[in-house]
């Protein structure tokens, strides 16, 4: 097995092989990275070649004397198939020996929660911490498990019950499925503001990526009478996790409670389409010295909808 640096060249073997990977995300394509302005990043995206085949992929790039993975992205690390564990130990081993070869000093790298994984299979990440990565940090994140035999509403909590239902029989109160990121982002950015933080993606990066990868991408907007009041953008991560990475409400209408609705409805239409989680993010107190201090008050407002926590982890390796 060898490594090689990704050229354009690669571009559509290295979207299809994510597409048929076990643990691979839109945020591991080519497509998706398309999406930042050139030259914002350095990347250094590896391909893993096994007698000149795609064996895994490893998007990223170098800071300095580190590899980190993911850059410009929410999910990163090492990609493959169902692999075996014999395979698993060889990625690993032939990524050391990369890094060695290039003067990396270190790697850290950052995979998608263990519900993403098409099958369920460890193998990859007890390779890496039997050749010495370690845990370096964990994020709370939270996922709601899609049972399609289930009563959507009735698993939700009492309130968060009674305030859909109210919402479902209001005719002032609607959910559509849109494009309209021109009415959405704008109050994104006003709720962020009441937290000093800025959205990760401005108006035309949502839009470039509606136009890179339109099947992953999903708006859903709900008005009260005509004006906009709230949102969800969902991001289709794979065939199994969709992933609310933005919710937003204009909070003179809180009282609708239109975030509840559109929490239902996201969860509805998942489940319709066959997808097995909801991803509804991380629960971090950004504000804290620790960026492990779990935000308790956003943790439980998901329990409110039945998410359960799945960790997103970072493992380090120093060489």
């Amino acid at each position: 097995m060898e490594i090689i640096e990704y050229s354009e060249v690669w571009k559509d073997k290295w979207d299809q092989f994510v597409l048929e990977s076990n643990n691979g995300t839109m945020f591991h394509m080519q497509k998706f990275f398309d999406y930042h302005k050139p030259g914002k990043f350095n990347f250094n995206h590896l391909v893993f070649l096994d007698r000149g085949n795609i064996a895994a992929l490893l998007p990223g790039a170098r800071v300095g004397d580190i590899f980190e993975s993911p850059i410009g992205a929410s999910y990163g690390s090492i990609v493959t198939k169902d692999v075996k564990f014999a395979e698993a130990m060889d990625i690993v081993s032939t990524l050391f020996e990369y890094g060695n070869k290039v003067g990396i000093k270190e790697f850290l790298l950052t995979s998608a929660p263990r519900v993403y994984e098409r099958h369920q299979n460890e193998n990859l990440d007890f390779a890496m911490l039997w050749q010495g990565f370690n845990y370096d940090l964990h994020y709370i994140s939270s996922a709601i498990k899609l049972e399609p035999n289930e009563d959507i509403i009735s698993r939700f909590q009492q309130t968060v019950r009674r305030n859909v239902r109210k919402t479902l029989k209001d005719p002032d109160v609607r959910v559509e499925i849109n494009n309209r990121y021109d009415e959405f982002h704008p109050i994104l950015v006003e709720n962020k503001a009441r937290h000093d933080v800025k959205p990760t993606h401005s108006l035309e990066d949502l839009i470039k990526l509606t136009q890179l990868l339109p099947d992953n991408l999903v708006l859903f907007m709900v008005y009260y009478k005509d004006k906009p009041i709230a949102g969800s953008s969902v991001f289709i991560a794979n065939e199994t996790v969709t992933l609310c990475f933005y919710n937003m409400l204009l909070y003179e209408y809180e009282h609708l409670k239109p975030i509840h609705r559109v929490m239902y409805e996201v969860v509805k239409w998942s489940t319709e389409k066959g997808y097995k989680y909801v991803d509804i993010g991380v629960s971090q107190d950004t504000k804290a010295a620790n960026p492990m201090t779990p935000s308790m008050n956003l943790i439980d407002f998901k329990e409110k909808f039945d998410a359960k926590t799945v960790m997103r982890n970072t493992l380090r390796k120093k060489l």
